[in-house]
């Protein structure tokens, strides 16, 4: 399901304008369809029902507390990976006990906060922290429930920043080591409970077979800890990919181009193959993920500024910039780019979609060919639910864009737009 879609081409978030959502809030603007989070969490976690499982949802990927409070009505945990966030679906009215925490640099603060609030676990990704949660867990008099996250070194074959399987990635623990260390843990460190085993390969996965090469492997020793330690649980992460490549055709109403090259690793076909491999194990399983809850239920509207046509090129340059989605800049990611007023029978162009950041990687498309649109045009960078705003920066001093959630014919704005005075609130001239 998405929430983005023409009427009388106009675009549309669910039923409302999105013309009319910028008149109202301005731009640079994210939008997000609150049906479509629904839809994502509820498919998945009815695909799943045959497990005694819990899906978690990773909380980096967007984490406005509009968002976390509509997922934790929904049945949501939360898998997150910093204090602040922690903080955060607190403030949502998520509840610690459905958190786990993951990260491999937890500081000490962090894990004397998790501990005092009753998170669910701590998903451990060295000895060196496991034995620090064990000393911090005994100071307060505490015993601390963890999960040791195994890395498999099964290569996802996604982008290398987003790999987090393999050895030479700085996540989880080696295979060969893991065993030894849970039995290290249970003999060792009475600060802390075996709680789970976890792993994660990587982010943006597109087909099965990494996730089915990842649990063949790790079942076994799933096996052999819940035998030896009673852990009752296995997380096996997030990761299902979404589809960035898509046009949105005015004259249709279906989000999926049937004769796209890139087609979607569906919620159906990925439990179809992954269930029957963890239904055995007879634990708790545990999923985290993020993008492929919200990732298509955003989008970014900017407005055109100036266009340059020039020898080499065509620009058009906008006022949302890598400041405000920089997955373009840092993951050469795609993101469609579409008219919120298409016009009939526009030219088609090559176009340069660029920001007004003094960097050359300031851009949204290279040499795409898309629908014409000039000075004064509203256009919207779909797919920019997840890692849009959570990774959007002050750089330039620009302020941060505002949020709009959108649910049936509402729209809420969620995060008001920063003003000056916000960008810098806590900075002081010293005094001579």
């Amino acid at each position: 399901m998405h929430g983005f879609q023409y009427q009388e081409g106009k675009l549309h978030c669910e039923e409302v304008s999105i013309q009319a959502i910028a008149e109202t809030h301005g731009t640079p603007l994210y939008v997000y369809s609150a049906n479509t989070i629904r839809d994502h969490f509820n498919r998945l976690d009815q695909a799943l029902a045959e497990l005694d499982h819990h899906v978690a949802y990773a909380v980096k990927a967007n984490s406005n507390i509009a968002i976390l409070n509509l997922l934790a009505k929904e049945g949501a945990g939360f898998d997150i990976v910093s204090a602040g966030e922690l903080f955060r679906v607190l403030e949502a009215g998520g509840k610690a006990d459905q958190c786990t925490f993951a990260g491999v640099g937890k500081t000490d603060e962090e894990i004397r906060y998790a501990i005092d609030k009753g998170i669910y676990c701590f998903n451990v990704e060295s000895e060196a922290e496991l034995r620090n949660i064990n000393r911090i867990a005994l100071l307060m008099d505490a015993v601390a429930p963890v999960a040791l996250r195994v890395n498999p070194n099964v290569d996802a074959k996604t982008h290398k920043y987003i790999s987090t399987g393999k050895s030479e990635n700085k996540f989880g623990i080696d295979f060969d080591q893991i065993e030894a260390l849970y039995q290290t843990t249970a003999d060792e460190m009475p600060g802390v409970s075996l709680r789970g085993l976890q792993m994660h390969i990587g982010s943006q996965l597109t087909t099965v077979a990494p996730f089915i090469e990842a649990i063949k492997k790790v079942g076994p020793l799933v096996e052999k800890l819940k035998a030896a330690h009673g852990i009752e649980f296995f997380s096996i992460g997030g990761g299902v990919g979404i589809v960035y490549d898509q046009a949105l055709d005015s004259a249709k109403s279906d989000w999926w181009d049937k004769e796209a090259e890139e087609l979607p690793l569906t919620i159906d076909a990925y439990a179809s193959q992954i269930v029957p491999l963890l239904a055995p194990l007879k634990l708790k399983i545990m999923l985290e993920p993020g993008r492929l809850i919200v990732g298509n239920a955003g989008a970014l509207v900017s407005k055109c500024l100036y266009h340059k046509n020039g020898t080499a090129k065509n620009f058009r340059i906008v006022d949302a910039g890598m400041n405000d989605l920089i997955r373009p800049a840092l993951y050469q990611g795609h993101h469609e780019i579409v008219p919120v007023t298409s016009r009939e029978n526009s030219e088609k162009l090559s176009i340069d979609v660029v920001g007004p950041i003094c960097e050359s990687g300031d851009f949204f498309s290279q040499d795409r060919e898309m629908e014409n649109f000039q000075e004064g045009d509203l256009i919207a960078l779909l797919s920019s639910g997840a890692y849009g705003f959570t990774m959007a920066s002050n750089y330039n001093s620009r302020p941060m864009a505002a949020e709009v959630l959108v649910d049936g014919d509402s729209a809420h704005l969620i995060r008001a737009r920063q003003s000056f005075e916000d960008l810098i609130k806590g900075e002081s001239i010293p005094q001579s």
